[in-house]
């Protein structure tokens, strides 16, 4: 989900080439998963989250509620932020709970916790602009060691000023991916990762390319590309400025 990709079925209509990006921006949908209490007392990154999670799950066929979990953002949520810091920097210096609990990290993981029922353990990442590749390579990790399956959230939003100035993220974009240890019918691709030197990917459309070097999220590009034209071969993704992450997709379905 991002500017111009509403949800799965348009990106991959968008990343197979088939129409072209129309430029928009991304709409969030309600949580509506969550009570109508809960609902009220959400930011953008929580219903990032939860939509991208939600369809990815669907798409899956799999239990969200018994699913492990792994979130990553580069930030977390900016609005919240920032709207502490006014508080903080006017004379009435009393911050709602509300605000306070949205501003911890792993809000998203609590959020989805209640909407999904779900009771497996959640891990909560960030790593600047490396948190795509940080959180796959933590899922990707417990899938291999642990043989269960887990779902991967990467998700980034925008800042209000005067922090856009010195952390400019143009717009909300998120993944999510479900990974398991065993190949399913539902199955997209089969992935092998390693790590490189080698230069990282680039997306052929500048409107694409843009979105991929600005939103720490959307480094996941390349690979959701390959994904949607249903092609083998080798995808590298940005990662570390030494090390990026190469990845073998095969047996598209």
């Amino acid at each position: 989900m991002g500017p111009g990709l509403a949800d799965w079925p348009s990106a991959a209509a968008v990343l197979s080439n088939a129409v072209p990006l129309v430029a928009a921006t991304t709409v969030l949908p309600a949580p509506l998963s969550l009570p109508p209490a809960e609902r009220r007392r959400t930011g953008a990154v929580v219903k990032l989250a939860l939509a991208i999670g939600f369809e990815a799950t669907a798409r899956a066929g799999i239990d969200r509620s018994t699913l492990a979990t792994v979130f990553s953002s580069s930030g977390g949520d900016g609005y919240n932020c920032h709207e502490i810091c006014q508080v903080l920097a006017s004379s009435d210096r009393q911050i709602s709970p509300t605000r306070f609990h949205n501003s911890v990290h792993n809000a998203a993981a609590g959020y989805w916790s209640i909407a999904a029922a779900a009771t497996a353990a959640a891990n909560v990442l960030c790593a600047f602009d490396a948190s795509f590749g940080a959180g796959l390579i933590e899922a990707l990790t417990q899938v291999a060691v642990e043989r269960v399956p887990v779902l991967l959230l990467a998700y980034d939003t925008q800042y209000p000023e005067p922090l856009r100035a010195k952390r400019h993220i143009p717009d909300a974009f998120g993944v999510a991916l479900v990974l398991v240890p065993d190949a399913r019918a539902a199955a997209l691709a089969r992935l092998t990762a390693t790590f490189t030197a080698s230069d990282a990917d680039r997306m052929s459309e500048s409107q694409l390319e843009q979105l991929r070097v600005s939103i720490p999220a959307a480094r996941c590009l390349p690979l959701l590309a390959k994904l949607a034209r249903c092609e083998h071969g080798r995808v590298v993704l940005s990662y570390l400025p030494h090390m990026r992450l190469a990845l073998e997709v095969d047996s598209c379905s």
